[in-house]
């Protein structure tokens, strides 16, 4: 059997460790080879899986055809982070692979990531920072920034990130709203979040972050409806997925004024493209879908891959499977059953 495999994103050229340390020692502790796979590519192929008990990977997609007469796939797939909207979890599934995320790894950091973009938006990091640039100190009377005490927060999602983020506003004295089909009121509750309508979400509160996955259902959850029930005084954030918010009715926005700021991380175009208006605002913040990248969250991501694929190859069911109905399978029966 051959070893583990690595998706080549996470070294250069030069096989310098991009992210640093991300606890493949880890996989070395438990006497499971590994190796980092022979080139980086957009799409895991057949022969980046064939024969390999598992693949740690990050940035490449997962399709049908990563799986196309592949006759050994891995026991299980472990994603470095939280989004697995470029992997086609059905075809995973009728492979009898299993696909993990890494919730405990990314929760802090990006509900951090999140409150810095919030306090960014609030006080118009953007736009003083280009007035230093700038030389046009005089400026600066123009950009009186809000303050987050006191307001009210809306979060579109209270997953283990949301809820993170409702835990870190705590200090502020902040009421917090909540839009989540998922969530139980019960649970909101112990965060300190009342469940609302989308709508009621965005005509009361004065700031919203985005913490959703991206699905067919979310796609453009954030449209010109939603925008234009915001109060002209409240900021956008978003940390999740581009495609969660309507850029184009974004624009309209903060052309016409409806909204006040807006702080994004992620795009439904990345890079952005070159017909993008968002950087033309003074009062957008933009982060290169990296915002949350700290050496917290390299580490802690990779140690919960790492800590999948450990549990998976000793006869252990992960704790983070996306795809839970393929450990109902034959092929994950067969190889718990073997392991008890």
């Amino acid at each position: 059997m051959k070893p583990v495999g690595i998706s080549r994103d996470f070294i250069d050229d030069n096989g310098r460790e991009v992210w640093g340390d991300i606890g493949l020692g880890g996989l070395d502790s438990a006497g499971i080879a590994w190796e980092y796979l022979d080139q980086d590519v957009d799409l895991l192929r057949p022969s980046d899986i064939e024969g390999r008990p598992a693949i740690l990977f990050g940035a490449p997609g997962v399709t049908a055809a990563t799986f196309e007469n592949v006759s050994h796939p891995p026991l299980v797939l472990a994603r470095f982070g939280v989004g697995f909207d470029a992997v086609e979890l059905e075809a995973c599934t009728r492979a009898g692979t299993a696909v993990t995320i890494t919730p405990d790894g990314a929760r802090r950091p990006v509900a951090t990531a999140a409150l810095g973009l919030l306090l960014g938006a609030l006080m118009n990091f953007a736009a003083k920072d280009r007035i230093v640039r700038e030389n046009r100190w005089a400026d600066r009377y123009d950009w009186m920034g809000r303050g987050l005490t006191g307001s009210t927060v809306g979060l579109i999602g209270l997953g283990n990130t949301g809820a993170e983020f409702a835990r870190l506003l705590a200090p502020f004295d902040v009421s917090i709203l909540a839009h989540d089909p998922y969530c139980l009121p019960e649970a909101a509750a112990e965060v300190g979040a009342v469940l609302v309508t989308k709508d009621e979400l965005a005509t009361r509160s004065d700031s919203v972050v985005v913490m959703a996955a991206l699905t067919p259902e979310t796609h453009h959850l954030i449209d010109t409806d939603f925008l234009r029930k915001m109060k002209a005084s409240a900021s956008l954030v978003n940390v999740s997925r581009g495609g969660l918010v309507d850029e184009l009715a974004l624009v309209d926005a903060l052309k016409s004024g409806s909204i006040r700021a807006a702080a994004l991380d992620v795009f439904e175009e990345e890079p952005l493209g070159p017909h993008s208006r968002l950087p033309e605002f003074d009062n957008v913040l933009l982060t290169p879908h990296s915002v949350s990248w700290t050496n917290e969250m390299s580490l802690g991501n990779g140690r919960s891959a790492v800590q999948a694929i450990v549990d998976a190859l000793c006869g252990r069911a992960p704790k983070f499977v996306v795809n839970k109905a393929v450990l109902e399978g034959q092929r994950w029966r067969n190889h718990l059953a073997v392991r008890e």
